[in-house]
């Protein structure tokens, strides 16, 4: 009466036994669902067959014992993902224990997007990939393309992917070039020696009211040669973003790049402060016109194109937005905080010498003091002040010391991942799809099907008189022979089940059952005129 109310699933190769009761105690599943109708049931060894992981289900059926759900460490989380959906449970059934380990493969998966975006492969995309980037993938597959759908992939691999090709190199080295010829240009034409005095005509007032010529000096301009040198290097970056522009596969995704944007502005700002140089050449005040080039130090943002290390450190700042901004919120908090008590506990005591004056001036103090920067232009005198900046410095150690390991952790993620997929093969082995039978059956209908050609009707007895005693069931579910040698004998007792060569029934006794061959393989003769023998032992073996 047990036996009954058991069941016994083969998952994978894999028997597990259990009772019928056990799997429904989770309803609206693939497993409460079992009937002996289902194509998957093996009547013969009265079993369901599943061709799916048998490690996972094995944790997957103690789900089903004991109602709780537990993460196997040795597979991959989207195939855990994978075989529960198969089997119709949530995921979210996991138990708290194994929920962080099973959750790292999704923070794996957002960190591969965004290494993605990040466009940090080398690979050279093939045709199929840049007709599809580019959106003339019907002209592509018809044949009809163009000669500046030819060309335009090219020429925005050369500017725009530094690593696709020779020419792309050279292009971002001359790039690379003018960036820090141009970064270097800024910063010396603010130096002394590398500026010349304005040469003014200044009116004298004389008898005669004569004019002469003077040289100012409070006001100096740049030396001329800067103007030629900056004159180049924009020429180059004003050519580079046209041709950019004009050859991205996609215009709004290319403007609302901050790189891009970065780069626009630097272009521009340059024609702006040479326009406004030439409207305002007489004004005294034409220095404050030059605020508008320190635009251009921003330049080397567009590093990061050339750079992944630069790329991977911005996007360490990004993920790790919410911890700076955590940093930020504290240290106005203990700036505010600390203020406010130097300033009182420095006016407790007589203090003549008192440098906190009010308590604005207390804020530059304490951001300086948790920082640990420590000026030294504001100190407390008093004893209780010293306490105070004591405490802020303090202070300022944790609130500084404690989100840094998440951006170092957040560095070394994309880091290393960057470095996994550079070791990645770029060829991988293609899966094909094809239909697997889904019923174990079939090999018995299949089995029953050559019985019939034998002789043999549906029932499994023969159709002549004598021998319809004999019991012509189909046969076992066919097991894996061991390899043996060509030349050893086989075992009567291991090899009974398998039907090798069928001889029928013997002569000499004709109520017994068939006999089987079993002398060595090598010694066997092949079959003479008996085409339907030959056609089962095909089909059996």
């Amino acid at each position: 009466m047990d036996a009954e109310n058991r069941c016994i699933l083969n998952c994978g190769g894999v028997r597990h036994e259990t009772y019928k009761a056990t799997l429904k105690k989770i309803p609206a599943t693939r497993l409460s669902r079992l009937t002996e109708a289902l194509g998957n049931y093996d009547p013969v060894l009265n079993e369901f067959f599943f061709d799916r992981h048998p490690g996972v289900f094995a944790q997957i059926l103690n789900y089903y014992r004991t109602g709780k759900l537990h993460y196997p460490t040795d597979v991959c989380g989207p195939l855990f993902e994978e075989e529960l959906e198969y089997w119709g449970l949530d995921s979210n059934q996991v138990e708290p224990c194994c929920w962080m380990t099973y959750t790292q493969h999704r923070d794996t998966q957002e960190t591969l997007t965004v290494l993605d975006r990040l466009d940090l492969d080398c690979e050279i995309p093939s045709a199929e990939e840049t007709a599809k980037k580019f959106g003339f993938e019907d002209d592509f597959y018809s044949g009809e393309l163009s000669w500046w759908q030819r060309t335009k992939p090219k020429i925005w691999s050369v500017f725009d992917e530094p690593y696709s090709s020779s020419t792309a190199k050279v292009i971002g080295i001359i790039s690379v070039f003018f960036i820090v010829v141009s970064i270097v240009s800024f910063c010396l034409k603010t130096h002394p020696n590398m500026r010349v005095p304005v040469i003014r005509n200044i009116t004298v007032q004389t008898s005669h009211n004569t004019s002469a010529w003077t040289l100012d000096k409070y006001q100096t301009n740049a030396h001329e040669a800067f103007f030629f040198v900056e004159y180049i290097c924009n020429a180059w970056f004003t050519i580079e973003i046209f041709m950019r522009f004009l050859t991205c596969p996609n215009k709004f995704v290319f403007l609302k790049s901050s790189v891009n944007i970065i780069d626009s502005v630097a272009t521009l700002s340059y024609y702006i402060d040479l326009i406004l140089q030439r409207m305002a050449s007489n004004l005294e005040n034409a220095d404050v016109l030059e605020f508008f080039s320190i635009i251009r130090i921003l330049r080397l943002f567009k590093l990061t194109r050339h750079s992944s290390g630069l790329k991977i450190l911005m996007q360490t700042f990004r993920a790790s937005a919410k911890e700076l901004m955590l940093l930020v919120f504290f240290l106005v908090l203990g700036i505010v905080v600390f203020a406010s008590l130097v300033y009182y506990a420095e006016r407790i005591q007589a203090n003549p010498h008192n440098d906190f004056n009010s308590i604005p001036l207390g804020l530059w103090w304490a951001l300086v003091t948790m920082t640990t920067v420590g000026y030294g232009d504001m100190t407390p005198k008093t004893y209780l002040g010293m306490f105070v900046g004591t405490l802020c410095a303090l202070a300022g150690v944790l609130t500084v010391a404690l989100p840094v390991p998440v951006i170092v952790s957040n560095f070394a993620m994309y880091y290393s991942h960057t470095q996994a997929r550079a070791k990645l093969p770029k060829k991988r082995r293609r899966v094909v799809n094809v239909d697997l039978p889904t019923s174990a059956n079939r090999r018995a209908n299949k089995n029953k099907g050559m019985g019939q050609k034998m002789g043999y009707n549906s029932n499994g007895n023969n159709q002549h008189n004598r021998y319809s005693h004999w019991d012509m069931s189909p046969l076992p579910y066919p097991r894996p022979m061991p390899i043996q040698p060509r030349s050893a004998f086989a075992d009567r007792a291991s090899y009974q089940p398998f039907l090798q060569e069928s001889t029928g029934p013997s002569k000499n006794n004709a109520l017994c059952p068939p006999t089987f061959n079993l002398d060595p393989i090598s010694s066997r003769k092949p079959l003479e005129n008996n085409n339907e023998n030959s056609k089962l032992q095909n089909t059996l073996s």
